[in-house]
């Protein structure tokens, strides 16, 4: 396990390494602007190193393991397909619909693959919506250092502790071991970004990590949700809001709760780390649910959920009326 987490911990850092000269020689630059909430112009489409990594544990354990082949396989080319739109549109910019469509084409293929892996017409419906779900969000909430990378690996490692030994354990540990490759080259302060390439990829990936464990817990797989939770509620609820307002809402933004309190605090570290003791939190009262009635869980996992929306409107109150201070401030000035 030592050997095999330093293996792909090594391709993260080595492949984003490599990546920051890429882009550096292709100009391949994000910009800082109104929709953005860095300052600096930054190199982006490091996420290619975590896409190598998570390729090549799938071949290794696809030929490891030929019971859990037939699935590897299928996320390894549903991967490849996500990334590939991504790292097209780190190039050059490409219509929504087009990245929807091929997001849709990798969510049949791994539904397709989990129906024939478990059986479960359920479970595949699941998949679909997870893989279509996961690598927008994942793609939505990548918009401040260390953020999208660091809850990648939380949430991979609370799966991978959920599948002891199998396979799918280990594809878990390789994504954790991955994203803290990249980590440094983004965290405290981004000198590469994930680009399209790496976030996509990183909700594809823990989509399928998800399925997986849900589909070995029976009536605890709803547990899923709570490592998930964070980016979850922030995205889906500013998603909506930004529906119900009647906005162009597949637009890039800076209206989540963690851009606003990011601009709040003037700090990216302070956010992501709020970020990451929420999911932790979150881990531990998965863990200890473990045991409990369905309806308990259940019960559970929705008051979680409404709490964290409570603070997500609370973190997008407080950070407006803070804007809204300093702007008085500066005109009377």
């Amino acid at each position: 396990m030592v050997l095999w987490c330093a293996l792909f911990f090594a391709i993260g850092a080595v492949g984003t390494w490599g990546a920051r000269a890429y882009a550096l020689q292709r100009n391949l630059i994000d910009q800082p602007g109104e929709r953005r909430s860095h300052d600096t112009a930054t190199p982006r489409g490091g996420g290619i190193a975590i896409v190598l990594a998570l390729l090549i544990a799938a071949v290794a354990l696809a030929w490891r393991d030929a019971s859990a082949a037939p699935l590897l396989i299928a996320f390894g080319i549903g991967l490849l397909i996500v990334a590939g739109i991504g790292w097209w549109d780190d190039h050059r910019s490409l219509p929504a619909s087009w990245r929807l469509a091929v997001h849709a084409l990798a969510a049949v293929l791994l539904a397709w693959a989990t129906l024939v892996a478990f059986g479960d017409g359920w479970l595949a419906a699941a998949a679909f919506v997870a893989a279509m779900v996961l690598t927008n969000v994942w793609n939505f909430m990548d918009g401040i250092d260390g953020l999208a990378a660091s809850q990648a690996a939380l949430v991979a490692s609370a799966f991978a502790v959920a599948l002891p030994g199998s396979a799918w354990g280990l594809m878990g540990w390789a994504l954790v071991a991955a994203s803290l490759g990249f980590l440094p080259f983004n965290f405290p302060r981004a000198r590469i970004f994930l680009g399209d390439v790496g976030s996509g990829a990183l909700g594809f990936a823990l989509a399928a990590l998800a399925i997986v464990v849900a589909g070995g817990q029976d009536q605890a797989a709803p547990l899923v949700l709570l490592p998930l939770s964070a980016f979850v509620i922030d995205a889906g609820l500013t998603l909506g809001r930004r529906m119900l307002r009647g906005e162009r809402w597949w637009m890039a933004h800076a209206q989540h709760a963690y851009q606003a309190c990011a601009r709040k605090q003037r700090s990216h570290v302070a956010v992501t780390i709020g970020y990451g003791i929420w999911t932790v939190l979150a881990v531990l009262l998965a863990a200890r649910l473990q045991s409990q009635p369905l309806f308990f869980m259940l019960a559970c996992v929705l008051a979680w959920y409404m709490s964290g929306a409570f603070l997500w409107w609370w973190l997008q109150r407080s950070s407006a009326d803070s804007e809204c201070v300093d702007q008085t401030e500066w005109r009377s000035q």
